[in-house]
């Protein structure tokens, strides 16, 4: 646990030495959905005035953007998804034993984004994006972190 990220232990039970190192998260920002395209799944991309003295619009714009078309993508209504669904149907859901789903290829594809995302661009700022999947793909949390001044 020691080389996982803040976001990665975020819902780890965390033992008594690890609780001292934690950062304390000094506020909350939600990213809404935006529904102006119908019920799939979007987000907003204006940049929360809480955090805009630490990342610069074009850099949340990009990976809201991303993760919009991640999540597009997942929900998208193709041939091949359909004949997946009917392959799942007809196996009495034993293919997905086998394989994942392209929903599920998709959302682990925006949990490893969101995790890289961390990594190199908020995590440095004091920010931590949280996976949408977790909220129910209802927002995107950001926890605001304090900023080292050293």
């Amino acid at each position: 646990m020691a080389g996982a990220s803040y976001a990665a232990q975020v819902h780890e039970p965390m033992a008594m030495e690890n609780i001292q190192r934690q950062p304390v998260p000094i506020g909350k920002v939600f990213i809404q959905r935006d529904y102006s395209d119908g019920m799939k799944v979007k987000f907003q991309t204006k940049l929360p005035l809480e955090i805009n003295d630490r990342i610069d619009q074009r850099m949340f714009e990009t990976t809201v953007i991303r993760l919009n078309e991640i999540y597009g993508d997942a929900e998208a209504l193709k041939a091949r998804i359909f004949c997946e669904g009917c392959l799942i149907c007809l196996t009495g859901y034993l293919a997905l034993l086998c394989v994942k789903s392209h929903y599920e290829r998709k959302v682990k594809e925006a949990a490893r984004y969101i995790q890289s995302q961390n990594d190199e661009v908020y995590a440095p700022r004091g920010l931590v994006l949280v996976d949408p999947f977790e909220r129910g793909l209802r927002v995107i949390e950001i926890v605001i972190l304090p900023q080292d001044r050293g």
